[in-house]
């Protein structure tokens, strides 16, 4: 008994330095070999490997990682020492036994490959500073005619862990693939179809055609003739919003030199008020008001604001919040 014990003993330090059969490392077949043949063959296996760029692909474009940006190696004698360890994990029967049996332990190393981190995550970042896209949502175009809908935009995202987990494993194989980069779409915020829901009520001025549009969810329900700014005191073109709204309200005069002795004057409601039964105001001083100068309309007669015959103002102010879109073209 002692004997057998002690020939098996014999035996199994007899192969001390060999590793058992079945064992990878990397992929690359070691079994049978002692410590340096099998550091020998993991890096031959790799040579071409350390040379060979990380290469990813989104539709038509590739994206490549170079070794020298990686500061890519491989630490072959200590990835195969690893092995040897794998193979000397067992009691020694075990390993005797095997080794009479021609056994095999299947087992796949992972290679001692050294590579700069840092390196793969200003390549990730890099990339996704080129593909993504931020997802657009719809919004509107205005003319003083008319409205458009400038259609949603779904966006795309890189998966940047993702994508350095990817890299990872395609450096620890010795037969690297292409990687497919990780994306996903981001939806917008706002899509086409909610558009009109946002925005149930806006307003539209043409001031080349004197005219005021009312649009409820992006349909076209009433225009009014109206009277603009005159030359030197043009109603301020651009997008605005309804500020503020006034019944019966009073005239708080500018201080401006075509006010005459009336500047920073507040005129109550009344006949020398021409802020006639409603106000919105919209910007810097400017509104919509009601006039009973009808001859006004259709011409460029006011001192900024826009004016409109009283029963159309009193319509309009009704069917108007705060917070309307007012764009003035």
């Amino acid at each position: 008994m002692l004997g057998g014990a002690g020939a098996l003993l014999a035996y199994d330090s007899s192969h001390a330095h060999t590793i058992a059969k079945g064992i990878r490392v990397g992929g690359v077949d070691v079994g049978g070999l002692n410590v340096e043949r099998a550091a020998a063959r993991v890096r031959t296996a790799y040579a071409a490997h350390l040379r060979r760029p990380i290469v990813v692909r989104y539709r038509s474009q590739r994206f490549m990682l170079t070794p020298r940006e990686l500061h890519l190696a491989i630490n072959a004698r200590a990835s195969a020492q690893q092995a040897l360890e794998r193979t000397r994990s067992d009691d020694f029967f075990t390993r005797a036994l095997r080794s009479l049996t021609g056994g095999k332990i299947e087992a796949n190393i992972d290679p001692q490959l050294s590579f700069s981190g840092a390196a793969i995550a200003r390549f990730a970042s890099r990339v996704a500073h080129r593909v993504d896209q931020p997802a657009r949502d719809a919004s509107i175009s205005y003319s003083g005619s008319s409205i458009g809908v400038v259609a949603s935009q779904t966006g795309i995202e890189v998966d940047q862990s993702q994508l350095i987990n990817e890299i990872d494993n395609a450096l620890s194989g010795a037969d690297r693939k292409t990687i497919r980069l990780p994306v996903s779409a981001t939806k917008a915020k706002v899509t086409s179809g909610e558009l009109a829901a946002r925005y149930p009520t806006i307003i539209t001025v043409d001031r080349s055609a004197f005219t005021l549009r009312l649009w409820k969810h992006l349909k076209l329900v009433r225009s009014y003739r109206i009277a603009v700014g005159q030359v030197g005191l043009e109603t301020p073109a651009g997008l605005y919003h309804i500020q503020d709204k006034e019944l019966n309200p009073s005239w708080h005069v500018p201080n401006s030199a075509w006010a005459g002795s009336l500047a920073g004057q507040t005129i109550p409601p009344g006949p020398q008020d021409p802020l006639k039964a409603r106000w919105m105001g919209i910007y810097n001083g400017a509104g919509i008001h009601g006039t009973d100068a009808l001859s006004s309309l259709g011409s460029a007669a006011s001192h900024g604001c826009i004016r409109m015959a009283i029963p159309d103002v009193i319509e309009l102010y009704s069917q108007t919040p705060l917070g309307t879109p007012v764009f003035i073209a």
